[in-house]
């Protein structure tokens, strides 16, 4: 608002001064002032009334100020009160001097006397060219009698001669039909010389002469020299031949006239133009000079009222700007304050007190960095752990729970965030889990007391609630520390699959001893088992005969099946590098489909291939025992569950091509009872099976194939949509060759 003020104020100071400048010119110029008096007035009508508004506006508020008894509002009143009667006083006194002045003084500018002579040496003036113009005119006409004989042709000699003799610019021989003939002067350097016109042309022709005086309105405005005024004279030229064709012909004359005598004719015609303008404009005049003295007034007393209320404010500013301040520190507000820039010991104190609450503000600023910046971290924080496949506990001096993240929660298999601010000993399945975490801490504090270690480590089986959880725990490597504020983080691992990798490779190296260890011995075994009854064969009685046969016989296939068992345990363990080519899945999987027909099949097998799968990266030896393995697995669960019943429905065993993630699955799915939860988490090692005649070491080997190849491996049952086990699905997914698109 002040600075619109401030602006209104300036505007309207500008706009009276150009005002006043234009009065002064309007008076000088008889044109102008009648051009823009009408919208001169209205602009000092105008410019009148938006001060008289703006004088009662200020009025008002210093009223209202006043009235709401703010600080410094009497000072102020008291100050404009002074500074507007010193200024209406005297602006007063000077209007009313002045009015009477301009109302007499414009009456004096005119008289009859003057007006009288101007128009008498205008006659004059008028009359004295005149009479110059028809002396020239004379002397022209003479001069065209010594063109009467001469031809058009040697006319140039001719008007050479007259020029000189009359003293004349130019001399041009016109024709009847205005073309030129013959010219001498300046004429004859233009193209296209000035042609008189036909109406001049035809008054010759009447008149035997004809004169025209030029150059007396060329005066510029403000142009101290006289234009250069001449009189062109056209007559007509005698023939002495008389002939019907002939073609009169017309002689003209450019005489320049006197400089002096064109000045003083111009003086004297300016003179009484801008008197009668004057004469005219008389009443406009003073109804003008009375407002332009009016509007000075006005401007006067505004600008004394103006200087009041800044005085006033230079004065009681500073104490303002103290009061805001405080007001708004006191509410808060710490953004920067104004402060003045004076010598005075209020500003000073101003100064100061800016100074102040900008220290405060950036205080304030500082603090809210650095809460802003721990928010951040805390943020940054909670996704780490959110993202942690770690489990993360935060818990208090007496096992409260104050904290956990996702990980937690999904290696316990607990809904943690239901039993935050409770112990951790009820939630269910934890109560030995949080004893041994409680004992830990404890032993940690005292020991930490005196040896500074910064945290604990153990591992724990943790057991479920369920039977099968029970029998198959999981394994987890805790970590704990204490955090400054005496809190206890408590971080652990799932590390069943480490747990079951160990075991897969401790089964391995078994193994690899057992294979090398019983199989040297084997075939001595069966060699003397069978050359025992070969040399006892017909030395016995029939009874014991018979005992002998049926004795070597039963060694000699417990060492055949121990063969086996040894050889799938050499395969385990020595299990070749993977020979990675590009491979298409498909054609294998058909290949390998021929040894499972109608003829030699124990339950079908039905085929889906998608035609869109590109060649994966694999062995193919490799994987085509991963194929026999798994369909023989499925044909062997189908039949343990469809045993004395219908037909067994077929295994299936499927390629699929995902765009989305740019894998090929190989998937076989049987009809079988499926798998119990706790062989799901530990199919894949070794002598893990649910066949009464298996060794546990099929799955063992897709597994480890598996990850020869990269290739993720997934189990799980089929079940119905009421939850009832159909069967079983692995699933294998591979990556394309590389290059392939």
């Amino acid at each position: 608002m002040r600075w619109m003020v401030g602006v209104g104020m300036a505007v309207m100071v500008a706009l009276g001064l150009v005002l006043l400048f234009l009065l002064t010119q309007a008076t000088n110029n008889r044109e102008l002032y009648e051009r823009h008096y009408a919208w001169l007035f209205a602009l000092n009508v105008l410019v009148a009334v938006l001060l008289l508004l703006v004088l009662v506006w200020m009025a008002v508020r210093l009223g209202l100020r006043l009235r709401r008894k703010r600080f410094g509002s009497r000072l102020l009143v008291k100050l404009a009160g002074i500074f507007a009667f010193v200024g209406l006083v005297p602006g007063l006194l000077i209007y009313v001097v002045s009015y009477q002045f301009v109302t007499r003084s414009i009456e004096s500018w005119f008289d009859v006397k003057v007006e009288g002579a101007l128009a008498a040496g205008v006659n004059l003036a008028r009359v004295s060219l005149e009479a110059m113009a028809n002396d020239m005119a004379a002397k022209t006409r003479a001069a065209s009698a010594q063109l009467a004989q001469v031809p058009d042709a040697a006319a140039g000699l001719v008007l050479e001669h007259i020029r000189d003799q009359l003293g004349a610019t130019d001399v041009i021989l016109w024709s009847a039909s205005g073309r030129p003939l013959a010219s001498a002067g300046q004429s004859r350097f233009a193209l296209n010389p000035e042609r008189p016109t036909a109406a001049q042309l035809r008054r010759a022709h009447e008149q035997l002469v004809t004169t025209q005086i030029e150059g007396l309105d060329d005066l510029q405005p403000g142009s101290t020299q006289p234009p250069r005024a001449s009189v062109k004279a056209l007559v007509l030229v005698h023939s002495q031949s008389v002939g019907l064709l002939e073609e009169p012909r017309f002689l003209q004359a450019t005489i320049p006239l006197p400089p002096a005598l064109i000045a003083n004719a111009i003086a004297v015609q300016e003179a009484n133009r801008e008197y009668q303008e004057r004469a005219l404009a008389r009443d406009g005049l003073r109804r003008m000079y009375v407002g332009t003295l009016t509007l000075s007034l006005f401007l006067a007393v505004f600008g004394a009222v103006v200087l009041a209320v800044l005085l006033g404010n230079q004065l009681v500013r500073p104490l303002l700007v103290l009061a805001e301040g405080v007001r708004e520190v006191a509410a808060g507000n710490l953004s920067p304050k104004a402060a003045l820039q004076g010598k005075d010991e209020l500003g000073g104190l101003t100064r100061s007190f800016a100074l102040m609450t900008q220290q405060l503000a950036e205080a304030r600023a500082a603090v809210e960095a650095s809460m802003a910046q721990v928010d951040a971290a805390r943020a940054q924080l909670q996704t780490i752990l959110d993202n942690l496949t770690a489990g993360v506990l935060v818990l208090d001096a007496q096992g409260h729970i104050l904290s956990c993240n996702p990980g937690a929660t999904r290696i316990l298999h607990l809904p943690l965030l239901r039993y935050l601010g409770q112990p951790l000993a009820q939630v269910p399945g934890l109560a030995e889990f949080a004893a041994t975490v409680q004992a830990q801490f404890d032993a940690f504090v005292s020991r930490h007391e005196q040896h500074e270690a910064d945290h604990w480590q153990l591992p724990f089986a943790l057991h479920g609630t369920s039977e099968a959880a029970a029998q198959h725990p999981i394994n987890l490597i805790l970590r704990g520390a204490v955090l400054p504020d005496g809190s206890r983080l408590l971080v652990f691992d799932d590390i069943t699959e480490i747990v079951s990798a160990q075991r897969a490779q401790a089964w391995a190296e078994v193994a690899r001893r057992l294979a090398h260890e019983i199989k040297n011995p084997l075939t001595p075994i069966q060699l003397s088992a069978e050359r025992l009854a070969m040399k006892l064969e017909g030395k016995l009685p029939p009874p014991e005969q018979a005992i002998l046969t049926k004795s070597v016989k039963t060694i000699v296939e417990q060492v055949d099946a121990m063969k086996r068992l040894v050889n799938e345990f050499r395969n385990y363990a020595r299990l070749p590098a993977a020979d990675l080519q590009a491979l298409d899945l498909n054609a294998l999987v058909s290949d390998v489909l021929h040894l499972y027909g109608e003829e030699n099949a124990s339950v079908p097998v039905e085929a889906d291939l998608d035609p869109r799968c590109p060649p994966i990266a694999g062995d193919a030896q490799q994987l085509r025992q991963v194929i026999h393995n798994l369909l023989q697995n499925a044909q062997d669960a189908t039949l343990q569950a469809w045993r004395g019943k219908e037909p067994p429905p077929p295994v299936r065993i499927m390629t699929r091509w995902n765009e989305s993630t740019g894998n090929v699955r190989l998937i076989v799915q049987d009809s079988g009872t499926g798998f119990a939860e706790h062989i799901l988490q530990r199919a894949f090692e070794p002598y893990v099976t649910t066949k009464a005649r298996g060794t546990g070491l099929g799955l063992a080997m897709v597994k480890k194939i598996a990850d020869e190849h990269g290739a993720r491996i997934e189990l799980s049952n089929r079940t119905a949509e009421d939850g009832v086990v159909r069967g079983a699905q692995v699933s294998l997914s591979f990556t394309p060759a590389p290059g392939v698109a």
